[in-house]
């Protein structure tokens, strides 16, 4: 844990009792503030209380002897409409800010040198972010990661010499926290999403685009149009910025030649690894990651032979393109992380002889930009409130089957894939969906698929990352 010693002796309200507000509590507090939390849900608050911290109805509470709101990330602060309790510290002027403030501000008190690397962007954050930790680690440094995986940020091990810190941030950790400063930035892309919170995709890319507005360097990607619009104004704004691409050669920063990765200087080029027979670095998506990864490790002072070997050693994440099972000549992916299309294009992009699980809670744009990858679709099992909506899109380019149910679904795929003539069919969970209708999150959602797998009849299911 880190204390928050910024806060000691002032008063603190903490909004939002899940894993990242607890653990602000429990580091304010240890740091001297006087702290309360609340939640809207009355069970949480009470299993809160229960573990002794001080809990208090914020709607009753006099908003003019708070010092600051520390908001969850997953509440509203601007939309669709700011959260109560937002409203009342604007009210009684008292500050907004996230558990992610907390972390820049005790860092700004305590080890300013310390490294941090923020990585955002709106799909490959939580693969890139591991992936540096694990090349930062394979070249002897000390490193914690945490943030949006993992370990909320304030649960990460306290400030110490050498060691550095690498940060998956959402677009809403951002949005609170206003002395956002890491030693390397990273924007790896921004695509519709989480239009709900934010307002409109303009609105959502000027949060992403935080991520550049420091002193350090930044890594931005910039294989999208507002990507590219971010670099050029960082670059105008006199920022330190290193340009990455998986589709275009560059002159200046790091770019996929199609395996190779390659850094070109001034248009000298270096092969610094190869991601051939990298099987958690898979795709055209992962070729993003990893060079994104790679120019934020060599800012940080790391060497070409270390970076190659990090990336062969790589395991890749669960949920993410994760191969869990192989059933004769099936594959069985498990890419519940797929929550929107963009992603689940990514997957889709990889394989051959897809037999595609898909659906849930849908989000803006359903499945129609994913047309160009119908061909390589054998047939789609939909599942969830987006059933029926993905089998009109789908029509009579793609042959479908309204399963409603995850088993269902992976009983038929697996059944299905196995009478595919196709050298190696892929039996594919890319939902393009949130998980909410069915399953709590993500993880649960492929974890159940993982469990749907194993019970298939006996084959050889050796695990491992694609």
């Amino acid at each position: 844990m880190i204390p928050v010693t910024t806060f000691a002796g002032r008063r603190v309200a903490v909004f939002g009792l899940a894993r990242s507000g607890l653990d602000a509590m429990r580091a304010l507090m240890a740091g001297g503030a006087v702290v309360t939390g609340s939640d809207d849900s009355a069970p949480r608050a009470a299993e809160a209380s229960a573990q002794g911290f001080p809990i208090t109805d914020l709607a009753e509470a006099d908003w003019s002897g708070f010092d600051a709101l520390v908001l969850s990330p997953g509440v509203p602060l601007t939309h669709p409409a700011p959260h109560w309790t937002v409203r009342r510290a604007g009210e009684a002027g008292v500050e907004v800010i996230g558990d992610t403030e907390l972390f820049f501000r005790e860092r700004a008190a305590r080890d300013p040198a310390a490294p941090v690397v923020a990585i955002t962007g709106t799909n490959g954050k939580s693969t890139t972010t591991a992936l540096i930790g694990h090349l930062l680690r394979a070249a002897g440094r000390d490193v914690e990661v945490g943030g949006n995986i993992g370990k909320a940020v304030l649960g990460l091990a306290p400030f110490a010499p050498g060691r550095a810190y690498v940060l998956e941030l959402s677009s809403y950790q951002i949005d609170l926290t206003p002395t956002l400063q890491p030693t390397v930035g990273v924007l790896l892309n921004v695509t519709p999403d989480h239009l709900d919170r934010h307002g409109s995709l303009e609105h959502y890319a000027d949060v992403k685009a935080r991520i550049a507005a420091h002193g350090g360097v930044t890594v931005i990607a910039v294989d999208d149009e507002f990507t590219r619009a971010i670099a050029d104004r960082a670059d105008a704004a006199g920022r330190r910025v290193v340009r990455v691409s998986a589709e275009r050669k560059l002159r200046d920063g790091v770019f996929a030649r199609g395996s190779a990765i390659v850094r070109a200087e001034g248009g000298a080029e270096t092969v610094v690894a190869d991601l051939a027979g990298i099987g958690s670095l898979r795709g055209s998506h992962n070729a993003q990651n990893a060079v994104a990864a790679v120019a934020a490790v060599q800012a940080l002072g790391v060497g070409d032979a270390a970076i190659a070997a990090g990336l062969g050693t790589f395991p890749g994440l669960a949920h993410r393109m994760e191969l869990v099972g192989r059933r004769g000549r099936v594959l069985f992916v498990n890419d519940s992380k797929a929550t929107n299309a963009e992603a689940a294009a990514r997957s889709l992009a990889s394989f051959e002889a897809i037999h595609w699980i898909v659906g849930g809670r849908p989000k803006s744009g359903g499945i129609e930009s994913l047309r160009a990858f119908f061909p390589r679709i054998q047939a789609a099992y939909l599942i969830g409130e987006a059933a029926r909506d993905f089998a009109r899109t789908l029509g009579s380019d793609v042959p479908h089957r309204q399963c409603g149910d995850l088993a269902t679904a992976v009983g038929e795929a697996a059944a299905a894939a196995a009478a595919d003539p196709a050298a190696e069919p892929v039996v594919l969970l890319a939902p393009a969906c949130a998980s909410f209708d069915q399953f709590p999150d993500f993880e649960a959602r492929g974890d159940a698929f993982r469990r749907l797998v194993a019970a298939l009849p006996e084959g050889d299911r050796g695990r491992e990352a694609v």
